[in-house]
């Protein structure tokens, strides 16, 4: 699993490799059973980061009137965007739930700053990597909007097919803003036109 980590420390830093396997071994690496709640909404929230090294979360909320709305979900080497400190205390929006086992690692902002202090190369490549998956996200949230649920689904065939079979049906619809029906039909009409 640290081969992820020394990958995109190697891609983004110039640290040596003592460096490199010092800040692996530091790192807190948790396992998580499909259903595990990260975070839940109406919580506390606290700062906290997490990176998928394996596994699926998916990100959603309870709306005004009581229906479950997937915003997202985050997959291998994919960072959960950092609670930061401006919401520190004030209550969670969202839940993180794994959908899958899952291996996570987990960070916080105490032990991020010291990591910081001690390796400065290593804020650079999370700034990267943050800034990489902002670009990203961006990019999705653009094209969702602007697009049918049609056009939103073969946006996913393309770019995050593993989802298809990862995540249920009902969320996958969620997440994409129809219902399951609608899914079903949209699914039966692109294999029909053999997409």
């Amino acid at each position: 699993m640290t081969d992820i980590l020394l990958k995109y420390m190697s891609e983004f830093t110039l640290m040596s490799e003592d460096e490199q396997r010092a800040i692996s071994e530091s790192l807190r690496i948790e396992e998580y059973k499909k259903g595990k709640y990260l975070l839940r909404q109406g919580e506390l929230s606290s700062i906290k980061c997490y990176f998928v090294l394996e596994g699926c979360v998916r990100q959603f909320f309870i709306d005004e009137s009581g229906k479950e709305v997937t915003s997202n979900f985050y997959t291998e080497e994919q960072a959960i965007p950092v609670i930061n400190e401006k919401t520190q205390g004030d209550l969670a929006k969202y839940f993180l739930v794994c959908v899958e086992n899952c291996i996570i690692v987990v960070g916080d902002v105490a032990t991020e700053n010291m990591m910081f202090n001690k390796y400065p190369q290593l804020e650079m490549m999370i700034r990267k990597m943050m800034e990489i998956n902002i670009g990203e996200m961006q990019e999705q949230f653009g094209g969702f909007i602007s697009s049918s649920p049609e056009e939103r689904y073969k946006t996913v065939l393309r770019q995050r097919p593993h989802l298809i079979d990862r995540v249920p049906q009902h969320q996958l619809a969620s997440y994409l803003g129809i219902t399951p029906e609608s899914l079903s039909r949209i699914k039966k009409r692109i294999k029909k036109s053999n997409y």
